[in-house]
């Protein structure tokens, strides 16, 4: 038996409940820099962890191409605790990541790839040492 909820067009759907919780959740990024510092960011669901970033003023994160996976300037290392919720590198992505200035470990990412979900809250990178 499936329970649904009544919204304003009629019964709600699964989509409709996530699409609410994505709208009212804000995941908190960590954002770790080479030096150790760490920046704790309140993120929005949908909006890539570079933009975040950058909005934001975080340090290291250069974005040169402004999020169009063309410049491999946001490379981070996603912690093994949030490796799962990063999601799988895209073809474009992994060629990107081989020309990165800071060196290509297992848990590289472009920043600008990885999408904010409801479920990122704790969700930690450590920004690459050299972006250029």
């Amino acid at each position: 038996m499936t329970q649904t909820t009544s919204g304003p067009t009629g019964p709600a759907t699964a989509l409709d409940l996530e699409l609410l919780v994505s709208a009212t959740s804000t995941p908190t990024i960590r954002y770790v820099s080479p030096d150790g510092a760490v920046h704790a960011i309140t993120g929005r669901v949908g909006d890539s962890v570079m933009e975040t970033a950058v909005r934001n003023g975080v340090p290291g994160i250069v974005a040169e191409c402004g999020g169009a996976c063309a410049c491999a300037t946001c490379h981070v290392y996603v912690d093994a605790g949030s490796c799962d919720r990063a999601g799988a590198c895209e073809d474009l992505e992994d060629d990107m990541l081989d020309g990165t200035a800071s060196e290509r470990l297992p848990s590289s990412r472009l920043s600008c790839q990885v999408r904010i979900r409801a479920d990122f809250d704790g969700f930690t990178v450590r920004i690459a040492p050299e972006q250029v």
